[in-house]
């Protein structure tokens, strides 16, 4: 028999739901056969879709070795740590993303990506304990594309997480700002709202008009900084808010209006990213997540305390470096 307390990040789910989890090997049929017969909650036999919370009490009439057959074994600390933290306190990290990291696991990379490097050092910090919260992970509400750099948000615990993803649905909460440079001289502001289709084969997004009525919405804001002259060619070194967070979407949205990004070889024109490969040594985008602003989180138990907050990461070196040689020092 063993006999388990849930803790707040378990907490807030239900009992199907964590049983899948914390018996990560067990097929979905047998946690249902766990939860008729082996398990009950508060001393009580209930039903798979009871929620638990924090200080309940499961008994689980199952030996300790047949619950380990049942469990992966705890992920050991392996990756090593790439990324610089911008802001940390017990509930939330804000991790600065290098060039070329993953943000979450793919089927290329399943081990060295940011994910597992803030997971490894919450670990060696003593904050996150995988044996004892088998059910939850600190993991990331917002995610970068492999040659974005930037600002990343990890939720320390299950209702900072859960309330981070509810902030950064809701509109005008969490202000994403990007710095990039694009190709051609952006004498104003533009306001871009329109609709995405992804081509999933290509990963690639198109951009199609409002009216359609197909697709997702994608609402883009980019601001002109600095104007910047290079054998003749025109570059913007601009701002862009995004409001939604689609695939792509400052890339394909920027080039769709005539301003594409600096290196983009999947959006830009290939005569221009030809000269920029050979004449600025770059052969992918320059997109950096620069900045985020916390505004109306008054009302959020969790993150009251970070209204007005601005967090800010650095530019890398390689954009410094592009920077620097087409608008000179600032």
């Amino acid at each position: 028999m063993i006999k388990l307390i849930i803790n707040e990040n378990q907490g807030g789910q239900r009992l199907d739901r964590f049983l899948k989890k914390y018996f990560d090997k067990a097929p979905l049929s047998h946690i249902y056969k766990m939860i008729r017969k082996d398990v009950k909650v508060n001393g009580k036999r209930m039903a798979a879709e009871s929620m638990l919370s924090a200080g309940d009490e499961l008994t689980l009439y199952i030996s300790e070795e047949n619950a380990s057959a049942l469990q992966k074994p705890p992920r050991q600390v392996k990756a090593k740590k790439q990324f610089v933290i911008a802001y940390e306190d017990e509930n939330i990290l804000a991790a600065e993303k290098p060039f070329g990291l993953l943000t979450h696991g793919d089927r290329t990379e399943k081990k060295n990506h940011l994910a597992n490097q803030v997971m490894d050092y919450l670990i060696e910090k003593g904050e996150y304990n995988p044996r004892i919260d088998r059910t939850f992970s600190p993991a990331p509400a917002n995610r970068l594309d492999r040659n974005t750099t930037g600002l990343v948000l990890f939720g320390k615990n299950a209702e900072a997480l859960k309330e981070l993803n509810r902030l950064i649905r809701e509109r005008n909460c969490i202000n994403k700002y990007y710095l990039t440079i694009v190709c051609g001289r952006l004498e104003k502001p533009l306001e871009l709202c329109d609709r995405m289709t992804k081509d999933e084969s290509l990963n690639m997004t198109s951009v199609i008009p409002l009216e359609t009525e197909e697709g997702k919405v994608m609402e883009t804001y980019a601001f002109p900084l600095e104007y910047g002259r290079l054998d003749g060619r025109w570059f913007t070194l601009t701002e862009v808010k995004i409001v939604t967070g689609r695939t792509h979407q400052i890339r394909a949205h920027l080039a769709s209006a005539g301003f594409p990004l600096l290196g983009d070889v999947k959006y830009g024109s290939p005569a221009v990213n030809r000269w920029v490969s050979s004449k600025l040594g770059l052969n992918t985008q320059l997109l950096h997540a620069a900045r985020l602003e916390f505004a109306h989180c008054e009302g959020s138990q969790t993150f009251s305390y970070m209204e007005g907050k601005v967090i800010e990461a650095e530019l890398p070196e390689n954009f410094a470096g592009i920077k620097e040689r087409i608008f000179g020092k600032n």
